[in-house]
């Protein structure tokens, strides 16, 4: 969708996550457990982990669900776990940016390639896409929550790089560096966010037909259903 590269919000938006329940607990309890084990153990003190519970309860997972994924980070013979992004292109030409939360790389890489590589698309380079999209900390808040004044004024005085108003929500857009910083801000007028993440935002987007969607949409589901991959962007535009 233009102005929208994170897969998760586009399968969203495309009816699709029901049907993945199991999975996306599995992935975000993976992404509890990692921020807990490297910060502290309560989300009040823990911006990454204060996030992962916020993306946790959004999702609807329930609650015994995040306190047994915090729990293991306790455990020492836990697996250790390591952020590794991945970039490549997809059919069509199409630019990838993959990110993984994994205990084993060259099984991840070597998963991702296969994925690609099936559906004429290619594993690239550290380097070969990245330029291609603005890493970034976006963050959702339903109107509702906060007027239109003070969700600017607040955004702005915290140094935030843009806010605009879309269809039910506030979008403020951050520098990567202040997302946790200026999240933290707005957490003190308002209790809950529709959305919040460092995303890479494509600078531009590449129009597909609906027949090249269609196959986008199933190569960015194969690529969702490898248990190490955490999100996926792409610059397609897949609104049709």
């Amino acid at each position: 969708m233009a102005g929208h590269s994170h897969w998760a919000g586009i399968k969203h938006k495309k009816g699709r996550a029901d049907k993945e329940r199991a999975k996306i607990f599995s992935k975000l309890s993976r992404e509890i457990t990692v921020a807990a084990k490297l910060g502290d153990k309560s989300p009040d003190m823990n911006p990454r982990l204060r996030t992962a519970v916020q993306a946790a309860k959004q999702a609807n997972m329930p609650k015994e669900n995040i306190k047994r994924a915090i729990s293991k980070s306790e455990i020492s013979n836990e697996k250790n776990y390591v952020n590794l992004r991945y970039e490549g292109f997809g059919p069509y030409n199409t630019a990838l940016i993959i990110e993984t939360l994994t205990d084993n790389k060259n099984r991840s890489a070597a998963s991702i390639r296969t994925v690609l590589q099936k559906n004429g698309g290619t594993l690239g380079e550290s380097g070969s896409t990245t330029h291609m999209f603005n890493n970034c900390g976006v963050i959702h808040v339903e109107k509702s929550k906060i007027t239109e004044n003070d969700a600017f004024e607040i955004a702005i005085n915290a140094g935030a790089k843009d806010c605009s108003k879309i269809q039910e929500i506030y979008e403020i857009i951050t520098e990567k560096e202040d997302f946790y910083r200026i999240k933290t801000t707005l957490e003190k007028k308002v209790d809950s966010f529709v959305y919040s993440a460092i995303e890479w935002r494509a600078l531009s987007y590449l129009d597909l037909n609906k027949d090249q969607t269609k196959k986008m949409i199933e190569v960015l589901s194969a690529l969702d259903e490898l248990d190490d991959v955490q999100n996926i962007f792409t610059n397609a535009n897949l609104e049709n």
